[in-house]
């Protein structure tokens, strides 16, 4: 088999399994959308932030749109800058935020699967292993929750940073140092999440073969010396904005924040996958934070990995058991650290390891789980057709091709259901050309549901002016003090205080007010402070503030 063939073909296999996985997503990617979830619409805002912001301010890019006045407003959530990048030249072309979150979705299934199969055919040389491998760990119960969150599908850096780990140990040499920096480096741009999964499964792997480097401890302590200086000073532009907003804003989970996005045993036997859940799974699955069952194929193809590395004899190398049991201790790792503050452990760890200090859903770290699991059958799967005679080897692959199958279809939820988006209001281009802009959009609602804000923030992509409104991971205590006033917009109390606030102009929603809609506009339009500068569709109306 020729060389482009071991990559170009399984490269196209990812992106169909991609398309299968979120069908009909890619049949109208520009108009099918995920935003009745509103993480959806701040991730979509986030791509086009960075896309709008690098090319034009790139020492200002984390001073985003949002919750005006406060700063730092991009490090409230995660960067994404490095699928924002990837998606950059279609923004630039002029597509929709949606398209582009849309086309994201669909490359970070891709890219994770595709990373999956070349970190095992790398250690096996065994194609539809590392085929199992890669659509296992990009597709299962987890991800396919996710469709909101893009970061939560850019993982491909965490196989990545496994294979030039275990290159390191094995050979030491100084490409793979740099290697290793290169995905650490991408998946802090990603996401914090995915920078401290990494770093504590290399701590994992260095422990587990600990004796296998040990002898070669100068080199392989220097290589991976080098590989974390070069991530150090890689992501030093990142970290500042993060840090300022922690100082400055208080912006730190709390052992008792992380509780509530903590995993639970139950949830590692909660499966999304259509044909589980409508037979055996749905009273166990309660929450998407909190599902992770591998499949049924994986496991059993993980259990014959390992069985095969425990028995004496047999045809299995000594490094091959490492890798076993590597894997077996970064899943378990994964596994009890998901659990939160239900264990010690998360907390013993937080006070050591001051990244923790970023995160909230202490259940993500079942990803490491699922990706031990993912190469453990994959290796399962390299041992079992390794045993089968070469006279019938096209057994074996009809074989290996039922399994990859079944795997997929355990895991399978489509076809998904999505929102039509129709573009955002015309009327928001007006913003633009004003000289000068600070908007509030109402009703501006209390921190308990600022989540109702996420379609002003995707909606401030037209025009890219200050928006008093917000929504991301973090909520300042800016915006807290704001609401607690502007709510009751249009009172004269509130409309002072937005006047005090700096507000030029207010948007207003009058199909979210409720009966009291009609009553909102007459109030308004009898106001001479209040000048009418365009009415768009379900009674939106946009005023300037005089």
């Amino acid at each position: 088999m020729t060389r482009s063939r071991d990559w170009i073909l399984p490269g196209i296999l990812c992106g169909a399994l991609a398309i299968v996985h979120t069908w009909p997503l890619a049949t109208s990617p520009a108009v099918l959308s995920r935003n009745d979830n509103g993480d959806a619409q701040l991730n979509e805002w986030i791509l086009a932030w960075i896309a709008h912001a690098l090319p034009r301010a790139p020492f200002h890019l984390f001073q985003a749109n949002i919750f005006y006045p406060a700063k730092d407003t991009l490090a409230f959530s995660e960067p994404l800058i490095v699928p924002a990048l990837l998606g950059a030249p279609i923004a630039w072309l002029g597509g929709s935020p949606v398209l582009v979150f849309n086309l994201m979705v669909l490359a970070g299934f891709t890219l994770t699967a595709f990373a999956g199969y070349a970190l095992m055919f790398a250690w096996t040389g065994d194609r539809p292993a590392a085929l199992l491998t890669g659509s296992t760990f990009a597709f299962n119960t987890h991800t396919l929750t996710r469709l909101a969150h893009v970061q939560g599908l850019h993982i491909y850096g965490l196989p990545l940073a496994l294979l030039a780990t275990d290159r390191l140990i094995t050979a030491g040499r100084a490409r793979d140092a740099w290697w290793l920096a290169l995905w650490m480096a991408m998946m802090a741009y990603t996401s914090g999440y995915l920078l401290v999964f990494g770093a504590v499964m290399i701590g994992v792997v260095l422990l587990v073969r600990v004796r296998e480097w040990m002898p070669r401890a100068s080199i392989v302590a220097g290589r991976f010396a080098l590989a974390g200086i070069i991530t150090a000073a890689a992501v030093v532009p990142l970290v500042i904005p993060y840090q300022r907003a922690a100082t400055e804003q208080g912006m730190v989970r709390s052992l008792a924040a992380v509780t509530e996005y903590s995993a639970t045993p139950r949830g590692y036997l909660a499966a999304s996958g259509t044909i589980h859940f409508k037979t055996w799974s749905a009273s166990l699955f309660k929450d998407p934070v909190d599902s992770f069952f591998p499949g049924l194929i994986v496991i059993a193809l993980a259990i014959v990995a390992v069985s095969r590395a425990v028995r004496r004899g047999g045809h299995i190398d000594g490094l091959a058991r490492r890798r076993v049991a590597m894997l077996v201790a970064i899943a378990a790792t994964g596994f009890v650290l998901s659990l939160g503050t239900h264990t010690p452990v998360y907390g013993w760890l937080y006070q050591v390891f001051p990244p923790m200090h970023g995160l909230r859903a202490a259940a993500r770290f079942g990803n490491l789980f699922l990706l031990g699991m993912s190469a453990l059958a994959g290796l399962g799967l390299a041992g079992l057709r390794a045993r089968i005679d070469g006279t019938i080897s096209r057994l074996a692959m009809m074989l290996a091709a039922v399994v990859i199958v079944a795997a997929n279809v355990e895991a399978l939820r489509a076809p998904f259901e999505y929102r039509p988006f129709t573009g955002i209001p015309r009327l928001y281009t007006l913003l633009a050309d004003e000289p000068r802009v600070v908007l509030a959009e109402v009703p501006f609602y209390p921190r308990q549901a600022v989540f109702e804000n996420a379609e002003y923030v995707l909606n401030s992509t037209a025009h890219w002016r200050p928006l008093m409104n917000g929504y991301s991971g973090y909520t300042p205590a800016s915006y807290v003090g704001h609401a607690d006033v502007f709510w009751y917009f249009p009172r004269d109390y509130a409309i002072e205080a937005m006047r005090r606030a700096g507000v030029t102009h207010v948007m207003v929603h009058a199909a979210r007010f409720g009966h009291e809609g009609n009553d909102v506009i007459r109030q308004l339009d009898a106001r001479p402070d209040f000048e009418l500068m365009g009415v768009g569709s379900h009674g939106l109306r946009l005023y300037r503030l005089h």
